[in-house]
């Protein structure tokens, strides 16, 4: 397996990851709203990460690229939350973090290298 097909993988395993984080949120009005913001911002991250990588062009792939970014900083953004808010356990939002955060770093290294490549 490349490493397109490798982080294709691991940014679904992600998505599936917090959707258990999600759905296993308190039943509340907080809890619910965070948990459908979580699942959205999460599934996104990897379903615009696997569309940038059939992008058709270096823009399509930049756009792209640059949503996963953002719904993984978002996704970092909802976990540390829930940790402050006390939601959850913060050991068990531990590993999930740092998968989000680390996700966030590759995806806008990608960007970067894209757009610096497109300017050449």
């Amino acid at each position: 397996m490349d490493g397109i097909e490798k982080l294709k993988k691991r940014s679904k395993d992600f998505a599936h990851r917090v959707v258990k984080v999600a759905e296993s949120l308190p039943k509340t009005r907080l809890g619910n709203h965070i948990c459908g913001q979580l699942i959205r911002c999460s599934t996104s991250a990897a379903a615009n990460y696997r569309a940038a990588c059939s992008a058709q062009s270096k823009a399509a792939f930049i756009a792209k690229i640059s949503i996963a970014v953002e719904e993984s900083d978002e996704s970092v953004f909802w976990l540390e939350f829930i940790r402050d808010e006390k939601l959850m356990a913060a050991q068990k939002l531990t590993d999930i973090l740092q998968e989000a955060s680390e996700l966030t770093a590759i995806f806008n290294a990608s960007r970067k290298t894209a757009r610096r490549n497109s300017r050449k």
